[in-house]
């Protein structure tokens, strides 16, 4: 599924400097290295349905595996050390060293003495606890994803010697040591850092299995057909507490959600866990939803934070238009896509906005290979919109009791008529503070 940093911001996945984005909240890594794959496996999404099952039935395997996982003993420590190991110079060891010998290089080379016995003991932790894991994993070697890992883990792990050496039994054999720190410094090398690489996407997907187990996250359905889906029961954005989950059916009968309410309300919200969900299920993961059926997606493509471009002079409506031109030459080439726009052409009147609006939305409901959801606080453009089959309205409902609002963040059938920001201008004080400055 492509993307395009507009989209990957828009959706909140990664950090930004004025809140935690959605791969730091499901971020389980054990390791620094493992952190860095679990960022190249959320940021580049998989494209085809026996990809997706594939990673998802790995991450099950890693599900019914997790006492395991959660007990292996390779730490970030442990990978620090092993950095650390090949990256010192010491002095040279021996190819063969007696046990006398072996008491000489220690008394008149303490310091790489006990760097090296120290690195040796987290090295055997490391290949014996892949020895571990590749007992358990083995019998899953017909899922290609795995076998990916068991494979090289295998072919570099088998017959090593030291996984039958008691680390504890080290401190009294500098012998031992020194020819274990000459096999690991000078014929391992490669094979190590192979086996680093390799235990970080382990970690990675430790990480996602334990996401999915942590946050009550399910694996979606895939559909193959030819025109795009997406339904859901239940929703909720990751990101929100205690949020309140909606449903949503996007079909190729009705492939378009014209989307209402008042400010608050939770339109934006909604969108955003929309392109999440659509998201996380092309990486592979579970999905913050009770329900999930959709088919493989070519793309997806977002319209929610738009901004004025100070040093080319540009405004915040030429930046809408040319978003949503981009957006149209996107769609056009034929493939499937999930289009999601909130509150389109602020930038301008209403009277321009609305017509505007009403334009883009002509066009995109047309679109038989896209799906889409566009907000809008322009509810009277809905009118002459409801001669289209293909559009349906939704919209979020907003109370008001004694001046205060209640919001339910339940997703309904129709169009919000709601205005209700001078009444928020009102509760927050501000047209008290005019009174005072007119008086």
């Amino acid at each position: 599924m492509q993307v395009d940093k507009t989209t990957i911001l828009d959706i909140g996945l990664l950090d930004n400097n004025e809140s935690i984005g959605l791969a730091s909240h499901l971020d389980f890594c054990k390791t620094n290295g493992g952190k860095a794959k679990w960022m190249q496996l959320i940021t580049h999404p998989l494209d085809t349905k026996y990809a997706i099952e594939s990673r998802q039935s790995a991450l099950k395997i890693f599900l019914a595996e997790k006492v395991f996982l959660d007990q292996m003993k390779i730490s970030n420590g442990t990978c620090l050390v092993i950095d650390q190991f090949y990256g010192n110079s010491f002095s040279p060891i021996p190819k063969q060293i007696g046990l006398l010998g072996a008491y000489w290089y220690q008394f008149w080379n303490k310091t790489d003495y006990a760097l090296i016995a120290y690195s040796v003991h987290h090295l055997i932790t490391f290949v014996q606890a892949l020895d571990q894991w590749l007992k358990v994993f083995e019998p899953y070697s017909n899922n290609t994803e795995l076998n990916a890992l068991i494979a090289p883990i295998k072919k570099h792990i088998t017959q090593l010697d030291c996984l039958r050496v008691d680390s504890k039994d080290l401190k009294k054999d500098p012998q031992a040591v020194l020819e274990l720190g000459y096999f690991f410094y000078y014929q391992y090398k490669a094979q190590l850092k192979n086996l680093q690489n390799h235990f970080y996407v382990v970690d990675a997907y430790y990480s996602m299995a334990t996401a999915i187990q942590e946050y009550g996250f399910n694996f979606p359905e895939w559909v193959d057909q030819s025109s795009p889906m997406i339904e859901f029961e239940d929703a909720v954005h990751p990101l929100v507490t205690n949020a309140v989950g909606n449903n949503l059916s996007l079909t190729a009968e009705s492939h378009f959600l014209f989307l209402t309410g008042a400010n608050m309300a939770g339109k934006s919200t909604f969108i955003k866990t929309v392109g999440l969900l659509a998201y996380l299920a092309h990486i592979g993961m579970g999905v913050p939803a009770k329900k999930c059926r959709l088919s493989i997606l070519d793309g997806l493509i977002t319209n929610l934070t738009t901004a004025d471009n100070v040093l080319k002079g540009e405004s915040y409506f030429f930046n809408e238009v040319q978003r949503i031109k981009h957006t149209l030459t996107q769609v056009m080439d034929g493939k499937k896509y999930l289009v999601l726009i909130d509150e389109l052409f602020k930038g301008t009147n209403i009277i321009d906005a609305m017509k505007c609006s009403t334009k883009v939305i002509e066009g995109l409901q047309a679109l038989n290979q896209s799906l889409c959801i566009l907000s809008t606080h322009l509810y009277e453009i809905s009118e002459p919109l409801k001669v289209y089959p293909h559009i349906q309205f939704c919209y979020f409902e907003t109370a008001v009791i004694d001046k205060t609002l209640i919001f339910n963040y339940n997703l309904k059938k129709g169009v919000s008529q709601d205005r209700l920001g001078y009444l928020i201008l009102e509760r927050e004080g501000v047209v008290e503070l005019i009174e005072r400055i007119n008086t």
